[in-house]
């Protein structure tokens, strides 16, 4: 549907008028009480009309003072022609017979009252006296009854209703009906004549009166075929619908193809607003298609009525962009703004402005609010072209994803669209206190306004003709508040700065051209107004008399009165027999005596900005009233003139093309475009393609005599779009070694950093990019770690460059000193509060030799505008608050060396002391005397404690950051002195990886898993492979719970001696319960039966150990069950390039191999598409699949590389990838290959959870493989794409991860107790030399609330099941708890469930010296995993690698430095792999933050 959201004018440049009915429910008949109330000279008048019921209708006759009113329960009329002042009712039809009253919209003197069979009443002198006429049918009441001429305002189309009898009723009656257009070219002086039959809808192509380049008889209809008549209910099929068009009142009829021919069918919408005419067409689901795209809408436009042209949205740069909905907004003679539904359950909308033809589109506004009508919260202000207010939707994804509520933001533009701004909050509120929040920082404090979504008022929202004044009710803070917590707020100047006018929500209107403002409490009812004559700044009250709720205060159209009309209601108590409701006259004229002179005006200019008084391209200024001039306007019905001078153009009158984005304040192509008809015809030739810049439509700006910033351009036609069905590709060659690249989380933008210091962005997947600041030598990037728009970009100075934007733009803060070369992260982030920071530079640290280099810590709460010192000597400082450890978010803590003294690098042991210092370190407190470190993690603070006299470590964990426990381990299996890594924490358990064989080449460990506090461990599975840099083989599945894959050292024995390990691998689907080997493939990807018969035969995959590219995870977070692996089917595992590429679908159940050879691979748009590229050689080619390994598609880019990693949007969710690699012979330069898949089908996926047999996703469970139905107690479904389906999925498939139902427990749900394993029968028995726990267990179980405990047996519980009843092993003897007693004095002790925590090696007090210098030991801090982006089902944290102490990490600002030492360091920065920076020093030997969150 188009819903028309521009609400007609009833002046040229007034308010918009919406029904009465939009706003309340209009149900009772109208009886007047004449009630004039005593006033003096000086005085405004009131005169109080009671009235039985409320109209539905309210309209003055344009520039007059004649009003109109209809009751739609008696049916009657009543007229004003003064205003409002009195009443009476109007001659012609008689009570119960006027069932609809229409203004004529383009004659002021005509009106018309619908009657309820064939008679109606027209009026041509102002409702003085009423005509009749006859029409040959009833009146159409479904939608526009009349439709007008713009110009020849007697020729007017009727819409009326023909039905006939088909004697198919229930009880032997029934008929059909349709609708049939008729014409009058003499506002039906004369009988109508039919005009076409079978139509839904006809107007004329000059309805608006910019429409002027048409013929002007030219009529258009919406019609179905005339000989077919509608089916069952009296309904067409859209499917019949088509436009014809006529000169000649359809004495001959011409079918309008749209262009596209004979498909041009199924319309359901046609409008005018104004130059443009649109009309809908809705796509058949019969297979046709008009044009490229799975859009279940296009939309087709016209300025002449001759020539329709598609429009264009930019696709290319909004994948996800679907046409399924448009609403034209309000739009300017020189473009359409239209709104496009993008999130239909939560009605929220992207806008988008046209191009000066109407045809293509650039995005301007996303996440504008809607509601359930289409009605979006956009309205222009009058008379000021350009200049708009919007409400966006700052909360998208919780709404759409989690049903949370709107919180809504308003903001403006000055330049029709093309840039938006926060609203500024008042200086001070309305009793000169200040605001609750930082009105500076507008992200968190700004105005935000109530918009037309909800309308309280008839008429235009903000504006009216008064120039540069606008009104609104709204809040300061964050996002906007519910309307009857709001206050009402004034601007004089067009929205630049605003003041708080009034306490609480008032209903207003502008009168006498701004002179004069009136507001009414809004809330509750009252018994005065308010009303001011000095622009807000005083207000007088003005008595009523009754006392009234408010329901509309209204005025002339064009605002140039002094008299108003306030319509409310009495309340119960206080309503009569006279009537319910009051229609309350206000005059305000006797107030001011004296009309305006010349001296009583001033020039006033609108400003986008202090000094910016041009405005799309010109000056604009209007005459206005002095706000402090004693006196009245006048000039009733003479609307306010506009004066433009031109402007010379600049920057600010050009936006972005279509398919262009900006980036640092240039626009960007975000792919390929396409080429004119005709041109590239072989493949060197060139075309003239857009600079990327348009002027902004309706901008008057006058070009110089040079190019201009919009002229096209010669472009090669080997860089335009590919043919759909294709890919593409651009290739580009970097002078030095790409050693950092990063993406913005839910963004198209990278940062490249190259080994000689230089910085690149790309605003659109690597399509193209741009360098940043050309003469800066950058030492790294960072990420915000909690604010996914924000990253800092580190100098080897004291500037620091950020965006707030996602790199849209850049702005620079300065440091307190240089950056620290200790290896320690400078720049800390706070979780909740993204200004603050905490820097840490270093002094005396440039030469090497100093004996004073020290580490000094800083903190701003400010985003770095001040900085206030924390500490010198420092190791470590940060935040001590995270996302889920809610302690006091001004705490800071700081490893700190005891002896502040010397340089800390000198390598003399000085302890670390942790120091927890609330209020910004003002308040310190010493936690420990020395540890290794600390980190901050979900809702918990782990240190890990240094036993200085032992040499040994301790686990610390506190939930407060002042209270600490330690964590407990078996007897035989001390810790203390091995390397250890917690791997995984999403299941509420953890898992331990502890090094049980340090042997170079053959090391190995032991997997053991903990309760669900985390305080106990038990033995899951020995002999776990990991290698010498300290990585372990163990990777978690990601989106599905409890399945996880290892590589274990099947001949420990043997290869200690020989040292060569015999690698194989093991899965678990229930969380490390149990291990197996994985099921191998019947036959290779060649149809081929394996070579390996026996028992021991399983498919054996390369892991984490030895991944070239660390990030290649097998699974992916988009695509659920997916996941690939590079092994072979054998005894154990081969060498790599002795191995080839397999695929499972149903996470690790079943495999196949999918290619020979060892591939890289990457998932994209949700694994629809998979992409391969060679990891044994060189290669100028990849491969890829759309069916998931059924068939393979080659596409060669043209350029053999050695492809080093293959990236993509952080989420899986593009068909966009980067190959980054590197020539033969040119390892000191990076070559980046940018693929792009987009084109290869435009068919959009549907996912229909009400009808899911007919969409293109299956129901899917991981039981359906596995001989268990029920994992953790319960079964589970997830929605993936069906595998052969063309279509893409685009933005990422929210799973519903529906459980089907939690299942009776059964001994897959139970794990050993602590110091308990499983022996050959699968029972849990006591491990030699250990003892059990106590078996009492009453302080855990007796909780307060629960009846029972039981004693503890060999058996617990799997943490994350949900099973019900049946075995419980578990369970040893029933006890009675002693009482409920409300709540549990039992559980203070240590509670640390989901904690991933630190793994440290040390072997004494040797090994600290060592580290001292070696690499010093720190704390790594295991990050938010990009797959879970919150709390899921499957816990927000999921560690995917394991890292050992000595694999210590290092901020990214090392990066640079520390990759010319360990060129595959780059490979580490990972996406996928969640380890957050951790402090060293300057020798360390690997870094750790590979995460892109």
């Amino acid at each position: 549907m188009i819903s028309r959201h521009s609400r007609q004018r009833l002046s040229s440049l007034t308010r918009r008028r919406l029904p009465l009915n939009m706003i309340f429910i209009f149900s009772l008949v109208l009886g007047l009480l004449l009630t004039p109330l005593g006033v003096s000279a000086g005085d405004p008048q009131v005169v109080v009309h009671k009235l039985q019921n409320l109209p539905n209708r309210l309209f003055y006759f344009d520039d007059t003072p004649v009003v109109m009113l209809h009751d739609p329960v008696t049916l009657s009329v009543m007229r004003s022609p003064d205003e409002g002042k009195t009443w009476e009712p109007i001659s012609g039809p008689g009570e119960g017979e006027a069932v609809r009253l229409v203004d004529h919209p383009h004659n002021n003197d005509m009106a018309f009252i619908i009657g309820r069979r064939y008679t109606h009443w027209v009026t041509y002198n102002r409702g003085a006296s009423w005509q009749s006429f006859e029409t040959p049918r009833e009146a159409s009441l479904a939608g526009s009854t009349l439709s007008f001429h713009s110009e020849r305002t007697d020729w007017i189309l009727f819409q009326g209703v023909a039905c006939e009898d088909t004697g198919s009723g229930k009880w032997g009656g029934g008929k059909t009906c349709w609708d049939e257009t008729f014409y009058t070219k003499d506002a039906f002086r004369s009988e109508p004549q039919l005009l076409l039959t079978q139509t839904s809808q006809c107007l004329f192509a000059r309805s608006s009166a910019a429409f002027v380049d048409s013929p002007e008889s030219l009529i258009f209809c919406v019609a179905f075929d005339q000989s077919i008549k509608p089916g069952d209910g009296g309904m067409h099929s859209y499917k019949e619908s088509r436009l014809y068009s006529s000169e000649d009142w359809f004495a001959t009829k011409k079918f309008v193809d749209l262009g596209i021919g004979k498909k041009a069918r199924g319309v359901v919408g046609l409008g005018v607003v104004s130059k443009f005419m649109v009309a809908a067409l809705r796509v058949l689901d019969d297979g046709s298609k008009r044009a490229t795209g799975g859009d279940p809408m296009h939309l087709y436009v016209t300025t002449d009525g001759i020539q329709w042209r598609q429009t264009k949205f930019p696709h290319s740069a909004m994948p996800d962009l679907k046409e399924n909905a448009y609403t034209v907004v309000e739009s300017t003679t020189h473009s359409i703004a239209v709104d496009i539904l993008t999130s239909p359950a939560a009605n929220i909308g992207t806008l988008f402005v046209s191009s000066s033809e109407g045809t293509y589109f650039v995005e301007a506004l996303a996440d504008t609010n809607r509601n359930e009508y289409g009605i979006v919260d956009f309205e222009q202000l009058v008379g000021l072209e350009g200049v708009g207010i919007a409400n966006v939707v700052a909360n998208r994804e919780e709404v759409v994803g989690w049903g949370e509520a709107k919180k809504i933001r308003s903001k403006i533009t000055y330049d029709d669209g093309s840039s938006w701004r926060r609203l500024k909050a008042p200086e001070k509120d309305l009793n000169g206190d200040d605001w609750a929040c930082d009105r500076k920082d507008l992200e968190t404090c700004s105005l935000h306004v109530h918009s037309v979504t909800v309308p309280h008022n008839i008429g235009r929202v903000f504006s009216s003709t008064a120039p540069g004044y606008v009104m609104a009710v709204g809040s300061v803070g964050e996002s906007l508040l519910p309307y009857e917590d709001c206050d009402t707020f004034l601007s004089t100047d067009a929205g630049l700065t605003w003041r708080m006018v009034q306490e609480g929500a008032h209903k207003y209107e502008f009168g006498d051209q701004g002179s004069i403002l009136v507001i009414v409490d809004d809330e509750e009812a009252t018994d005065h107004v308010h009303y001011s004559y000095d622009g807000g700044r005083t207000w007088t009250q003005l008595d009523l008399g009754v006392t009234v709720r408010g329901l509309v205060l209204t005025t002339i159209p064009d605002s140039t009165s002094q008299k108003f009309i306030l319509l409310g209601t009495f309340p119960r108590r206080d309503s009569s027999s006279g009537g319910r409701h009051a229609m309350i006259f206000l005059d305000f004229a006797p107030v001011q005596s004296r009309q305006c002179k010349d001296s009583d005006f001033e020039r006033w200019y609108a400003r986008s900005a202090e000094g910016k008084e041009c405005l799309m391209g010109h000056k604009q200024w209007y005459q206005r009233r002095k706000l402090d001039a004693q006196c009245y306007v006048g000039h009733k019905f003479e609307d306010p003139v506009g004066h433009e001078e031109n402007c010379a153009c600049t920057d600010e009158d050009y936006e972005c093309d279509f398919n262009y984005v900006r980036q640092d304040g240039e626009c960007v192509a975000v792919g390929p475009e396409p080429v004119p008809a005709g041109t590239c015809n072989k493949k060197d030739d060139t075309y003239l393609g857009s600079s990327g810049y348009r002027k902004i439509p309706g901008n008057t700006c006058e070009k110089g005599s040079g190019k201009a910033k919009d002229d096209p351009v010669q472009k090669q036609c080997e860089s335009a779009r590919p043919e759909n069905g294709k890919a593409s590709h651009v290739v580009h060659e970097f002078p030095a070694v790409i050693t950092q690249h990063q993406y913005f989380p839910e963004s198209q933008t990278i940062l490249l950093q190259l080994s000689d210091g230089s910085l690149m962005q790309s605003s659109n997947e690597g399509f193209s990019w741009k360098q940043l600041f050309e003469k800066e030598t950058f030492l790294g990037v960072t990420m915000h770690s909690f604010s996914y728009e924000r990253a800092y970009l580190l100098t080897n100075s004291r500037k620091i460059y950020y965006t707030t934007d996602t790199g849209k733009s850049w702005n620079s803060i300065s440091t307190p000193m240089d950056p620290n070369n200790l290896g320690i992260p400078i720049l800390d982030f706070h979780p909740t509060k993204p200004d603050w920071l905490i820097y840490t530079g270093s002094i005396d640290c440039q030469n090497t030799l100093s004996t004073s280099c020290r580490a000094v810590a800083y903190y701003s709460t400010d985003h770095g505008r001040r900085w206030k010192k924390i500490e010198e000597y420092v190791r470590n400082c940060a935040w001590a608050r995270d996302k889920r450890l809610k302690i006091d978010e001004r705490e800071i803590i700081c490893e700190s060396y005891r002896n502040k003294k010397g340089s800390q690098t000198s390598g003399d042991y000085n302890p670390i002391e942790l120091i927890a210092g609330a209020n910004y370190y003002s308040k310190k407190i010493k936690l420990f005397d020395a540890v290794v470190g600390f980190a901050s993690f979900a809702e918990y603070l782990l240190v890990a404690q240094l036993n200085e006299l032992a040499g040994t470590l301790t686990l610390q964990v506190s939930l407060d950051g002042y209270h600490f426990s330690e964590g407990q381990f078996p007897p035989n299996m001390r810790i203390d002195n091995r390397a250890y890594t917690i791997l995984e924490s999403s299941t509420d358990s953890v898992f331990l990886h502890v090094t049980m064989n340090q042997a170079t080449n053959t090391e190995w460990g032991s997997i053991f898993k903990s309760n669900s506090n985390g305080t106990y461990y038990g033995l899951a599975v020995e002999y776990v492979n990991r290698n010498t840099a300290g990585y372990v083989d163990f990777e978690k599945m990601i989106g599905l719970d409890g399945i996880a894959v290892i590589n274990v050292v099947a001949n420990p024995s043997e290869a200690d001696i020989s040292g060569k390990k015999k690698i194989q691998t093991r899965i678990t689907h229930n969380d490390g319960g149990s291990w197996k080997p994985m099921n191998p493939p019947a036959r290779d990807s060649l149809g081929q039966e394996y070579d390996c018969t026996t028992t021991s035969c399983a498919l054996q995959i390369h892991g984490y150990t030895e991944r070239r590219d660390p990030k290649a995870t097998y699974s992916s977070p988009s695509a659920v069950g997916l996941m690939l692996a590079v092994g072979n089917v054998g005894e154990e595992l081969a060498p790599y390039t002795d191995s080839d590429i397999f695929l499972t679908r149903d996470g690790g159940y079943t495999w196949e191999e999918v290619h020979k050879d060892a591939h890289m691979w990457e998932f994209g748009d949700s694994g629809s598409i998979i992409i391969l590229a060679n990891d044994e050689e060189a290669t100028d080619h990849v491969i890829y699949t759309t069916d998931e390994g059924l068939t393979w598609n080659e596409y060669a880019f043209g350029q053999t590389i050695r492809v080093q990693t293959i990236q993509t949007v952080p989420d899986d969710t593009s068909r966009r990838f980067m190959l980054i690699g590197t020539a033969s012979g040119q390892s000191d330069k990076s070559i980046l290959v940018h693929l792009d898949f987009s084109a290869i089908t435009q068919t959009k996926c549907e996912l229909s959870i009400e009808d899911p047999n007919h969409d293109d996703f299956e129901l899917w469970s991981p039981s359906e493989s596995r001989e268990d139905q029920c994992l953790f107690g319960r079964q589970t479904m997830y929605h993936r794409r069906i595998r052969n389906k063309n279509c893409y999925v685009g933005e990422r498939v929210v799973q519903p991860m529906t459980i089907v139902r939690n299942c009776t427990c059964t001994t897959s749900d139970f794990e050993c107790e602590f110091n308990y394993r499983r022996d050959a029968s699968g029972n849990c028995v006591l491990v030699d030399g250990a003892s059990a726990l106590s078996s009492d267990t009453e302080w855990e179980q007796c909780d307060g609330f629960s009846q029972y405990w039981y004693e503890r047996t060999p058996y617990r519980k799997i943490p994350y099941s949900s099973c019900e009843g049946g075995e419980r092993p578990d369970r040893g003897r029933r006890h009675e708890c002693p009482g409920l007693i409300g709540g549990s004095a039992g559980l203070s002790g240590l509670f640390w469930g989901s904690v991933a925590i630190l793994p440290f090696a040390f072997a004494g007090l040797a090994g600290w010296w060592y580290y001292t210098k070696g690499g010093r030991s720190g704390s790594i801090r295991l990050g938010e995993h990009r797959a879970f982006g919150g709390d899921t089902t499957s816990g927000v944290f999921a560690t995917l690698a394991s890292v050992p102490l000595f694999l210590i990490a290092i901020g990214q600002e090392g990066l640079a430095w520390i990759t010319r030492k360990v060129p595959f360091l780059e490979d580490l920065f990972a996406r996928r792999t969640p380890y957050r920076q951790v402090p060293i020093d300057d020798d360390a030997e690997i870094l750790g933050n590979y995460e892109d969150d």
